[in-house]
């Protein structure tokens, strides 16, 4: 059995974190609206993704609800599955706009 003040000190700790991802969230957001290239907004993306996940395992521990822990799971197959369809894309507009290129200088 844990005592009571340890008890309290893991509370505040779990909830310090909270904050300071939610805090990193916004950092990240707002790099990625100011991110000059695509590639920033699509890792941006990917941090944010992390980052939530994290808040979720953190908000498990903090509400004693392993449940949480397979919205987790889904939520990161579901970011992983995005951040490769967002890559897919982006490289096939950069192949697109290099071919476009390459025949600009030909002619």
């Amino acid at each position: 059995m844990k005592s009571e003040l340890l008890l309290k000190a893991e509370h505040g700790f779990f909830v310090a974190c909270i904050f300071l991802t939610a805090i990193l969230i916004v950092c990240c957001l707002i790099r990625a609206i100011k991110g000059p290239r695509l590639t920033d907004r699509i890792v941006c993306g990917n941090m944010i993704g992390t980052l939530t996940i994290v808040t979720i395992a953190i908000l498990s521990k903090l509400m004693d609800a392993s449940y949480m822990l397979d919205v987790c799971l889904i939520y990161a197959m579901i970011s992983f599955i995005a951040v490769v369809v967002f890559t897919k894309v982006y490289m096939g507009v950069y192949r697109e706009k290099k071919k476009k290129q390459e025949e600009k200088k030909d002619d």
